[in-house]
C-alpha cells in the first residue's frame, strides 16, 4: 500500500515569521514551501490549476535555495494527497470518519446496559456509571501523545500502533471478572481509541484544499456525537432482550478488528512531510548522496527540542494560543451536554414518560437526526456561500473567522434547546415536544462542532494535530465528569430546573463565536503558531 500523510493538519513544521505569515518558532522554511504547494492544489483533481485556491505564500526574503533538501517541486504530483482522485480522496475521507465513529460508538456502548453491569458485579450506580467516564477519561491522556507522533511519524502509523491494542482492550472487557479489571480496560480502551479523533482531522487537512476541506468536515464532525447516538440504541436492546452485557463488548471487539483491517489493507500515508522523508530516503539509497534529506529530518536536536516539538507541544499551544483557549473550553461545554444527555435521557423518557431502556435508546435518533439536518444545511448552504466568499476574494485568502457563521446561529439555539426540554418534559405534554428540541440541540452542536473544527484548522494548518490534540484532551476530561454528576442534578432540580441551569451556561457562551470573529484576525496577527495569510 502506498503511503501518504494522514490526518493531522498539512505538514507541520515550525517556520521563521515573515511578511504575510506566521508560524511556529521551530518550523523550518522548506517545510513551509512545501506546504504552499500543497495549498496551491487545493481540493481539486490533479493537475487543479493554483487559480482555483489560495495565493500562493511568498517566498522567504534573503534565503540561500538548499539543493539537498527534497520537497513536491519537480517530484512525482502522486506525493501530494491533494492530487489523488477525488473519488479516492473522498473514500479516504469516509474511512477516517468510520474510525471516529468506532471511538465514540465504545464510549457510551455500555450505557443502557449498566443496570445488568451493576446487577451482575453487585457495585453501586457511581462506579456503573464510571465505565462510560472511565472510557472518555482516556481519551484525555491518549491525544497528547497522537497528536504530536502523527505529525512526526505519519497517520497511518500511529493509527496501526494504537489499534492494535485498542482491540485487545476490547476483549479484555468481555473476559473480565471483576468490575475493577473492567474499569482498567475501559480507560486504557479510551487512551489507544483516541487516535482517530486526534489524527483524523489532519487527515482531512492533508487530503482537502480550504475550497472542499469544510464539506469533509462536516461529515467528520458528525461522527464525535453520531457514535454516542447510535450505541445506546444497541445496548437498550440488548437490555430490554436480556442479552448478556458481555455480548456489546464482543461486539465492540470485532467492530474494532475490522477497522485495523480496513487501516492495514486500506488507509496510505497522507502526511506530506513524512511522505518527503520516505523520498529523501529513496533518493539517498538510489544515489549513495548522504547530503539528500528532507525538512523532517531534524539533526543535532536535544531532548528539550523533541519534548516541545512532540508531548508538550499541545500544552504550549493552548497556553500561548487564546483563540484556542476560546475554542477548547466552549467546545468541552457542548461535549460535556452530549454525554450528560446519556444520563438525562433515561430519567426524562424512562422515568418520566415510561419508556423501555430500548425505546428510550431510539431517542438517541432525534441528536444524530438533527446532526444530519446540520450536515445538510451546511454542504448546501453555509459551504456554498464560503466557497463564493473563497472564489470571490482571489487571489487573497478567506479569513478562517469566516468559517464562524454556522456558529453564530447554533449558539443560541443550544440554549433555547435546553429550556424547550426542560419545560415540556411533562408526561402531560406530548413527548414529541422534547424529542424535537433534541433535533434541535443535534443541530446546533454539530455546528458548532463543525465551525471550531474549521477554524482551528485553518488558522494553525501545519500544526492543527496538536491544537486538535489538546483540544480533546480538554473536551474528554469535560466529557467523563458531566455523566457524573448528571443524575444526581436532575433528581434533586428536577428535569425543568436542571435544563434550565444547562440553558443558562449555554447563554453565558453566546458571545464568544461573535467576539471571535470580530477580533479573530487581531488574535491571529499575534499568533506564534497560527498561520496569517490575510496579513494586510
Amino acid at each position: 500500500m502506498s503511503s501518504a500523510p494522514t490526518t493531522s493538519a498539512v505538514p507541520t513544521a515550525p517556520t521563521p515569521r515573515r511578511e504575510g505569515i506566521t508560524s511556529s518558532e521551530h518550523s523550518s522554511t522548506e517545510t513551509l514551501d512545501e506546504n504552499r504547494d500543497v495549498e496551491r492544489v487545493g481540493g481539486g483533481e490533479k493537475g487543479s490549476s493554483p487559480s482555483k485556491v489560495e495565493a500562493p505564500m511568498p517566498a522567504p526574503p534573503h534565503q540561500e535555495k538548499d539543493e539537498f533538501l527534497v520537497t513536491l517541486e519537480g517530484r512525482d504530483p502522486q506525493l501530494n494527497p491533494h492530487n489523488w482522485k477525488e473519488s479516492y480522496r473522498w473514500f479516504l475521507t469516509a474511512l477516517g470518519g468510520l474510525l471516529v465513529l468506532n471511538a465514540t460508538f465504545a464510549s457510551s456502548a455500555p450505557s443502557n446496559l449498566i443496570p445488568s453491569i451493576i446487577k451482575h458485579y453487585n457495585v453501586s450506580e457511581e462506579v456503573g456509571v464510571l465505565l462510560i467516564s472511565i472510557f472518555v477519561a482516556g481519551y484525555c491522556l491518549g491525544p497528547i501523545l497522537w497528536g504530536p507522533l502523527s505529525e512526526r511519524y505519519g497517520r497511518r502509523k500511529i493509527f496501526i500502533i494504537a489499534f492494535i491494542p485498542y482491540v485487545g482492550f476490547q476483549i479484555g472487557c468481555a473476559l473480565a471478572k471483576n468490575v475493577g479489571s473492567q474499569i482498567i480496560f475501559r480507560f486504557l480502551g479510551g487512551c489507544f481509541a483516541s487516535a482517530p479523533l486526534t489524527a483524523s482531522g489532519g487527515l482531512i487537512a492533508d487530503l482537502w484544499g480550504p475550497d472542499k476541506r469544510g464539506d469533509a468536515l462536516a461529515i467528520f464532525s458528525l461522527m464525535p456525537f453520531a457514535g454516542p447516538a447510535i450505541a445506546p440504541i444497541v445496548s437498550g436492546y440488548m437490555e430490554v432482550t436480556g442479552t448478556d452485557f458481555r455480548w456489546i463488548f464482543w461486539t465492540l471487539a470485532i467492530f474494532a478488528g475490522v477497522c485495523l483491517v480496513a487501516i492495514v489493507a486500506l488507509l496510505p500515508e497522507t502526511f506530506v512531510p513524512y511522505l518527503l522523508y520516505q523520498e529523501a530516503k529513496r533518493v539517498r539509497k538510489e544515489t549513495g548522496d548522504e547530503r539528500f534529506h528532507a525538512a523532517l529530518e531534524k539533526k543535532n536536536e536535544t531532548m528539550r527540542d523533541v519534548l516541545n516539538r512532540t508531548v508538550l507541544k499541545p500544552f504550549i499551544m493552548i497556553a500561548e494560543e487564546p483563540l484556542l483557549l476560546v475554542v477548547t473550553v466552549y467546545m468541552s461545554f457542548v461535549y460535556g451536554l452530549i454525554y450528560l444527555m446519556f444520563e438525562a435521557v433515561p430519567i426524562i423518557f424512562v422515568q418520566g414518560h415510561g419508556l423501555n431502556a430500548g425505546e428510550a435508546g431510539l431517542v438517541f435518533l432525534a441528536l444524530l437526526s438533527g446532526g444530519v439536518i446540520g450536515v445538510v444545511t451546511y454542504i448546501f448552504y453555509f459551504n456554498k456561500k464560503y466557497t463564493r466568499k473563497l472564489v470571490a476574494s482571489k487571489p487573497k485568502p478567506v479569513a478562517p473567522e469566516e468559517r464562524l457563521e454556522p456558529m453564530l446561529w447554533a449558539a443560541p439555539f443550544l440554549a433555547i434547546s435546553f429550556f424547550w426540554i426542560g419545560w415540556t418534559s411533562y408526561p402531560s405534554i406530548s413527548i414529541a415536544s422534547p424529542i424535537l428540541a433534541i433535533v434541535m440541540l443535534g443541530a446546533a452542536v454539530l455546528f458548532i462542532f463543525l465551525s471550531c473544527f474549521n477554524i482551528l484548522i485553518d488558522t494553525y494548518l501545519w500544526n492543527a494535530a496538536s491544537a486538535l490534540a489538546i483540544n480533546t484532551v480538554c473536551r474528554s476530561a469535560f466529557g467523563a465528569a458531566f455523566p457524573l454528576f448528571a443524575t444526581q442534578m436532575y433528581n434533586k432540580l428536577g428535569t425543568p430546573g436542571a435544563s434550565s441551569l444547562l440553558g443558562g451556561l449555554a447563554i453565558v457562551f453566546i458571545p464568544a463565536p461573535f467576539l471571535m470573529k470580530k477580533y479573530g484576525k487581531k488574535i491571529r496577527m499575534m499568533s506564534k503558531n497560527a498561520v496569517v495569510l490575510d496579513k494586510d
